[in-house]
């Protein structure tokens, strides 16, 4: 073997996706991945089992997003979330992990009020549910949060772009179109890393600057919405699987149906049983 070909099968020992090894994946591994200029997979996740399946698919870095709100508690938007609520997800999502870096999101109302807030909030994702980092909206106006999570030893990814936590206020649009607004998302992305986020979140953001971030900066960015120019793409798994009812953002690629498929199979179920044809003598005790 050469030792380009040596190298390059170290290398690929170490890829995030597709990489050997049963350790829990950390921020250093992610920041080896963006020396590599290795492109990454992120997914939501909400419960133990669904979490497993993904790890098992080899996916590296899950995010227990506030999302939760909309997919699984059957809010309008994200903000009703709790930290009781996060938690506890966020605790079930370790538990159905081995390999995958976990990553609890700060709920609306859980940061807002200053650093120690902040912090006492990302702890408690931390040493209640096992998460490896947090992630916190916001980017010049969440920097002592940010700063004084870090400080004390807690990874820490900031969201730029839409905010949905402010949805309130911006409403679910594209940000950074106006130069005034693309400068301003190019400073709070050199602000967060400056105050130690180990990665940035870009969310419904032109492709040409979401692009421009990446180069930029020195840690990775994960793009919603943002092109192909960042260094890993993000998705919430319902809308990935089709598993969600109605109209998906138009960043969202559906790799299958799981509401049919959970609808057939809920029919099938339910004809059985009426038509007499389930249990069978194989489904039942004596």
């Amino acid at each position: 073997m050469t030792l380009q070909a040596a190298q390059k099968s170290a290398d690929s020992s170490k890829a995030l996706y597709g990489g050997k090894g049963t350790r829990r994946i950390t921020v250093h591994d992610i920041a080896a991945a963006k020396e590599r200029g290795e492109k990454w997979p992120m997914l939501t996740a909400y419960d133990a089992m669904t979490a497993s399946v993904f790890d098992e698919a080899g996916i590296p870095v899950m995010l227990v997003g506030d999302s939760m709100g909309n997919t699984h508690l059957g809010y309008e938007t994200t903000v009703p979330v709790t930290m009781d609520e996060m938690t506890l997800l966020s605790a079930a999502v370790v538990r159905g992990t081995r390999r995958a870096l976990i990553i609890g999101d700060l709920p609306f109302g859980s940061y807002q009020e200053g650093p120690v807030q902040a912090l006492r909030n990302a702890t408690r994702l931390v040493k209640e549910a096992g998460v490896g980092a947090v992630k916190l909206e916001g980017g010049e106006r969440s920097l002592p949060q940010t700063e004084l999570i870090v400080q004390a030893g807690i990874p820490v990814v900031s969201h730029l772009g839409l905010t949905p936590q402010s949805v309130n206020t911006m409403g679910y649009r594209v940000q950074g179109r106006s130069d005034e607004a693309a400068h301003q998302l190019l400073k709070d992305a050199k602000a967060a890393q400056d105050a130690g986020a180990f990665a940035v979140v870009l969310e419904m953001v032109p492709a040409e600057l979401a692009a421009e971030v990446t180069r930029s900066l020195h840690i990775p960015t994960v793009g919603i919405g943002a092109g192909a120019g960042t260094d890993a793409q993000v998705l919430v798994w319902t809308d990935m699987t089709g598993l969600t009812g109605g109209k998906v953002p138009r960043f969202t690629k559906q790799y299958a149906n799981l509401r049919q498929t959970l609808g057939d199979a809920a029919k099938a179920f339910a004809d059985d049983v009426v038509g007499g044809a389930f249990p069978q003598e194989e489904h039942t005790f004596h």
